[in-house]
């Protein structure tokens, strides 16, 4: 029970760091997708995009962290774009008034 059930890989190009998650955004894993966006904050991309397509569970903690990481990357002159977001947490942040705190994309989608 204590492997994380977030798998994090990132890709990068000049203009933007692209964080591939698939799995469960909770409080068991949102600290290990915060120290990853932080890890990338220090080199201030242009875009930080997070690929949403694999995630499959966000709970209250993994929203927060969604929102907090989006005001981190705001200070760091660098964008936090949310992609490929599934229906169940566009919902969710529907529900809880924090869709307009985050910029989500979906033009990459196959929706």
């Amino acid at each position: 029970m204590d492997r994380p059930e977030l798998a994090i890989s990132v890709q990068r190009s000049p203009g933007e760091a692209v964080v591939q998650l698939t799995g469960e955004i909770d409080m068991l894993t949102s600290t290990r997708l915060s120290d990853a966006v932080n890890d990338l904050l220090n080199e201030a991309p242009p875009r930080i995009v997070l690929d949403l397509a694999g995630v499959t569970f966000c709970d209250s903690q993994g929203l927060g962290t969604l929102v907090v990481l989006s005001r981190k990357a705001t200070t760091a002159q660098s964008v936090l774009v949310l992609t490929n977001v599934a229906d169940f947490l566009l919902r969710v942040l529907d529900i809880t008034g924090l869709r307009s705190a985050l910029m989500i994309s979906n033009e990459s989608s196959t929706r």
